[in-house]
């Protein structure tokens, strides 16, 4: 192969990239202003919110302890054998508190929380695009946004901080026993510990992180959704998109908010 074959090829898959990801951008931003917009018509979106939230937050409790209870303890067994010789028994629980709050509990919970609701809102507004429900309610007038999307986007916003304080319970729970039982630390070691260590802030950190997942896992799925074309193929390919986008964008958001928020100046 030429070096001038090798260099159209690259240009053309560079050209069909960057056009890819722009076309994208467009709709993602027309649909975040459609959301923008539709937030007037509250009398629509609003009791479908509570359905949604309820689907959410309450269908989720037991995935959600059962990965933070994991987290927990296996922080705890981890700190152990990591930490050995002259560290105080207090440290331990610094470490296991510390790290639920700010790492463990909002990431894994979100990354859960990605594959579960995000692959259904992923497949059923697909579903709702090819099989042309979408088209019947716009050609009724009525906005698709306003009933598909923004309760979706808002209940799963909204949900997702207080899954968090709820995984942030449960770990720090399983932490504390796994330590007690692991580590020989007392109860009062673990306290102090927590407490030595333990800023306001942190839970507000956890909870703008949480915030921001939020969006992340109910805009990429919702948008993947409309955009789902070719039948039952295209729904099966935006579902796994979404999944994917939405836990890659979760990593990256991760990164960014500690990079804004927690460097010390």
């Amino acid at each position: 192969m030429s070096n001038a074959t090798v260099t159209l090829d690259i240009r053309r898959l560079v050209g069909r990239f960057s056009l890819r990801a722009a076309s994208h951008a467009g709709r993602l931003s027309y649909l975040i202003f459609e959301m923008v917009r539709g937030l007037s018509e509250w009398r629509v979106w609003l009791p479908r919110t509570f359905e949604q939230a309820q689907n959410i937050g309450y269908g989720s409790l037991f995935i959600v302890a059962l990965t933070a209870g994991f987290a927990g303890a296996v922080t705890s067994l981890q700190a152990g054998y990591q930490f050995t010789g002259g560290i105080p028994a207090y440290f331990y629980g610094g470490v296991i508190v510390e790290s639920i709050i700010l790492e463990l509990a909002p990431v894994l919970t979100a990354m859960v929380l990605a594959g579960r609701i995000g692959a259904r809102f992923a497949a059923e507004l697909g579903s709702m695009r090819v099989t042309e429900q979408v088209d019947a309610l716009e050609s009724l007038g009525r906005s698709s946004v306003s009933h598909l999307v923004l309760p979706r986007v808002i209940a799963g916003t909204l949900m997702l901080p207080i899954l968090v304080v709820f995984a942030d319970v449960v770990g720090i729970a399983s932490g504390w026993f796994a330590a007690k039982g692991a580590l020989e630390m007392t109860n009062a070691d673990f306290v102090y510990g927590a407490q030595y260590f333990f800023r306001p802030w942190d839970l507000w950190y956890s909870m703008i992180k949480a915030l921001c997942f939020g969006l992340a896992i109910t805009v990429v799925p919702c948008y993947m959704g409309f955009s789902t074309k070719q039948g039952a193929e295209g729904v099966g390919r935006s579902t796994t998109t979404a999944v994917v986008s939405a836990s890659v964008l979760i990593l990256f958001l991760d990164a960014t908010l500690a990079k804004l928020l927690l460097t010390r100046s």
